[in-house]
């Protein structure tokens, strides 16, 4: 089976947690597309707080109506992919830079699943970039005192501002990306402590402590890791 065909089997078992009237957090990037069309398509009567404004469109398209997150007093659920899955369910989230609004949504909800293809786990963690969201003012200085921070934790490598069509990409917050192609984390922790602490960085992408459960599809079903 495809990648894909993979996305919606961890969809569809994903969509088995949702009960009617819940409020649901639904997060960004294509295998969350997947899901809100399986979502959708089951009628539940369910709201939706979602991470992006591409996939809030999608939802409201599909008869799901989205809500700011301000306007609910807790979110039940949250299903949301992941760019990498790794030991203890910590995650790296954010190539599609929407990873400030993903960890506000994912912070607010009583109980947050990842649903992924068997790719996101291949490799060392770390293998893929961490992106880091800083705010555009003074982003160069930024940079360098998270190249700075880097070195002092033992990694020799820079930060990269992710750009598209020779133009920097702006979060749905109008704040800039960096990417850290830094091959391998050892310490999550204390990688996600030493940069959210630098000013000037307003989110990274290490999700640590708050995946409930991922739902990995595969051939004829999906298998569950727990932390």
């Amino acid at each position: 089976m495809s990648a894909q065909a993979h996305k919606h089997n961890a969809a569809e078992a994903a969509a088995d947690l949702v009960e009617p009237g819940m409020i649901v957090g639904l997060g960004s990037g294509s295998t969350a597309a997947v899901f809100v069309e399986v979502l959708a398509a089951r009628g539940l009567g369910i709201r939706a707080v979602s991470t992006s404004d591409t996939i809030a469109a999608q939802a409201m398209r599909l008869g799901v109506p989205v809500m700011d997150l301000d306007e609910v007093p807790r979110i039940d659920l949250t299903i949301d992919g992941a760019d990498q899955v790794g030991p203890g369910l910590s995650l790296i989230k954010g190539g599609g830079a929407a990873l400030l609004r993903e960890k506000l949504v994912w912070e607010s909800s009583a109980r947050c699943v990842v649903i992924a293809d068997a790719t996101k786990l291949e490799g060392a963690f770390g293998r893929y970039p961490l992106p880091i969201e800083v705010v555009a003012f003074g982003h160069r200085a930024t940079a360098a005192r998270i190249d700075n921070a880097l070195k002092r934790l033992g990694y020799e490598v820079r930060g990269v501002l992710r750009q598209a069509a020779g133009a920097p990409v702006k979060t749905d917050s109008g704040n800039l990306i960096y990417d850290l192609s830094l091959a391998e984390i050892a310490d999550p922790a204390a990688l996600a402590t030493g940069i959210k602490l630098l000013t000037g960085v307003v989110e990274h992408g290490l999700f640590l402590g708050l995946a409930e459960r991922a739902l990995i599809g595969v051939d004829g079903g999906v298998e569950t890791i727990w932390p």
